[in-house]
């Protein structure tokens, strides 16, 4: 009988979707290194940025339920549908409410610049634009069918 953590390491689907995680998250790293010419290593674990985790993490879960459980299947179905959703609001909801904090934060500045009060500052969530949530969806799906 196989342990939990024997059970896990034969997870294709979750396999996938954890080294499709951690190779955008370094390509995130040596993007930033080839592109401002510095090491930063808050970028092995932020979000935001090329290509997008997120969106190769479920796409990687997606494509390996598929593959383990038939494309036609009610549960691939549904790691799609999640995964769509997911990549949606990084694409879109999370970029559009970024935009809007980094707006209200330079509002903010303006307003009381000079002044005795000093604004909270709102805090800026990376979104991603659709090409880095392509980026990371097409990294998942490589990821996922050589596994």
């Amino acid at each position: 009988m196989d342990t939990a953590f024997q059970e896990i390491a034969k997870n294709t689907a979750l396999l996938a979707a954890m080294m499709s995680w951690l190779l955008a998250q370094a390509l995130k790293f040596v993007i930033g290194l080839v592109t401002d010419g510095e090491i930063n290593l808050v970028r092995l674990v932020k979000s935001g940025g090329m290509p997008s985790s997120h969106a190769a993490f479920v796409t990687s879960v997606a494509v390996g339920v598929g593959k383990q459980h038939g494309f036609d299947s009610g549960v691939f179905a549904l790691a799609a549908v999640v995964a769509l959703v997911i990549m949606y609001d990084a694409a879109g909801v999370r970029q559009a409410v970024g935009i809007q904090a980094q707006t209200l934060n330079e509002l903010l500045h303006d307003l009381y610049s000079g002044s005795a009060i000093t604004p909270v500052k709102i805090r800026e969530i990376l979104g991603h634009t659709p090409v880095e949530v392509i980026a990371g969806a097409v990294l998942g799906l490589i990821v996922a069918l050589i596994l």
